[in-house]
């Protein structure tokens, strides 16, 4: 028997047909006879209960009957799946009191630094879903403002505790990050197989696209599943050494993933609460070593060594502070790294590294053998400065590609097209001369204007980087489509401004190196 409260009739749970994204949106008819709606005009959110079951949800009043009736309340896909109370329970619905937690919320906005137990707190709320996105954005927001050392290891510590926290019976677990925005970039999918094959335990979760083309657990989804589970990928890492899946599936820092979703559409991306975002990842994934890759280039999310510089210092001091060793490296960030743009150009390129094939990108091969090197000279077993002959060694034979082999298998095939896209359009150079420059930014956005990473067969595959001669009209790179108004609206934005810069005389790429 059912418990509810008498005081207020309850509703009738129904599932609607709406996705509404993170937020959890539930629904009542304006005839409803258990709950007058003018009742709740003063309330954005609302409170459902069942037994012991609690959910906070943003509630939305219709009129269409076919929707739900009278005696129900309409539950969107979010809202139902985490309720996971079955069709036609019954609930009760109250107007919801704002998590304790904003008081605090106000206070950083009038400029109180805030105690651990308070970012806690609300850390918690934002975990369990009881914050709008206009709440979240109040946080980070005036967190943006200032954050003190305090507030940054607070935020860290949160984040990592509202998750899964793994532990490896290994005593060095190595890790690797890019801290992104530069196209093509996808060294972990090389870094990884080739430190497994050596020996070290590399357990690597990883992200999806959240404003790029590719993240990858998109380019590694086009290979094998990436979907895992915690107990799943444990035993993936017990045969293989590593595993490439994403992070989202095994509940690691979920309050990251909301802050996120938030902070992208607001351009928000301070150095503080980077710094916490993947450090907190990585704290809860268990890494005692940690490689952070920052590329430094003119239309990379760093653009002087001014800023990387500051940027590893917060690193370092986060990684004392919880006991991971942390070693942070600048790479050249002044263009895509590889050929392929997008999910399956880019698991094209990596596949040809691990292969050597003679015509895989080498600036790809090369970057990811020095990042290899780095992690594998954590390994006490190797003589210091080793680590780049053996990594060089591992890829060579073939042991790395088995080892991928390996890793695929057990993480098991692919439910995703791995076809590339069929319709295509060349963008040509405009003058004779060499390539001087390439905007990241404005390739990552013309390859999604394409369909990545949802398509994951469109995006661009370049023919010419800086230095390179070109002539008038020789194709510069070759956008890939699925759907012809998307690449028709990709060839209009690439005719506009293709992203590259020509000069006559030939200009070398910066040579910032691993």
């Amino acid at each position: 028997m059912n418990s509810v409260d008498n005081s207020r009739p309850p509703l009738k749970i129904r599932s609607v047909n709406l996705d509404t994204g993170r937020e959890n949106v539930v629904v009542i008819s304006r005839l409803s006879k258990a709950l007058r709606p003018e009742i709740f005009r003063g309330f954005s959110r609302v409170e459902l209960r069942r037994n012991s079951r609690v959910l906070l949800a943003t509630l939305l009043i219709t009129d269409d009957d076919a929707l739900v009736g009278p005696d129900e309340i309409g539950l969107s896909e979010p809202a139902f799946r985490r309720f996971a109370e079955p069709v036609g329970s019954l609930v009760t619905v109250t107007p919801a009191a704002p998590p304790e937690s904003l008081e605090a919320v106000r206070a950083k906005i009038r400029g109180r630094t805030l105690s651990a137990p308070e970012i806690t707190a609300v850390i918690n709320d934002l975990t369990h879903y009881r914050y709008s996105d206009m709440e979240i954005a109040a946080f980070l927001i005036s967190s943006a403002s200032f954050m003190t050392s305090g507030e940054l290891i607070a935020l860290t510590a949160a984040m990592a505790q509202a998750g899964t926290q793994l532990k490896w019976p290994n005593p060095i677990v190595v890790d690797k990050h890019c801290i992104g925005g530069i196209p093509g970039n996808r060294t972990s999918m090389i870094v990884v197989p080739i430190v497994a094959a050596h020996g070290l335990t590399i357990p690597k979760t990883s992200s999806r696209a959240i404003t790029s083309p590719a993240g990858t657990a998109d380019t590694m989804e086009v290979l094998a599943r990436v979907n895992v589970g915690v107990d799943e990928m444990k035993a993936i890492v017990e045969a293989c050494n590593g595993c490439l899946i994403w992070g989202g599936h095994v509940n690691l820092s979920p309050a990251d993933d909301i802050l996120i979703s938030v902070e992208r559409p607001l351009s928000l991306d301070t150095r503080e609460q980077m710094v916490a975002s993947i450090m907190s990842k990585k704290l809860a994934a268990g890494s005692t070593h940690l490689l952070i890759d920052l590329p430094v280039g003119p239309t990379a999310k760093l653009t002087s060594d001014m800023e990387a510089m500051r940027l590893r210092k917060l690193f370092e001091f986060v990684g004392d502070h919880f006991g991971i060793s942390v070693e942070v490296i600048t790479t050249n960030g002044s263009q895509p790294i590889g050929n392929g743009i997008g999910p399956v150009l880019e698991a094209q390129d990596v596949m040809a590294v691990l292969a050597n094939d003679p015509a895989a990108p080498q600036d790809l091969r090369e970057k990811s053998l020095r990042l290899a090197a780095h992690l594998l000279d954590y390994d006490p077993r190797l003589r210091g400065g080793a680590g780049y002959a053996r990594a060089r060694d591992l890829l060579d034979s073939g042991a790395a590609l088995k080892q991928m082999q390996k890793i695929i298998e057990a993480q098991g095939p692919s439910d995703c097209r791995s076809d590339l896209g069929n319709l295509t359009f060349d963008v040509m150079a405009g003058s004779d001369g060499f390539v001087s420059g390439i905007d990241c930014l404005r390739l990552n956005r013309l390859a999604r204007t394409a369909g990545a990473p949802l398509d994951k067969g469109a995006g661009i595959r370049l023919f010419k980087k800086i230095g390179d001669r070109v002539e008038r009209g020789e194709p510069l790179y070759r956008v890939h489509a699925f759907d012809r108004s998307e690449l028709d609206l990709t060839a209009a934005g690439a005719n506009s401004d293709t992203g590259y810069s020509i000069d006559q005389q030939p200009s070398l790429p910066r040579t910032t190196t691993p």
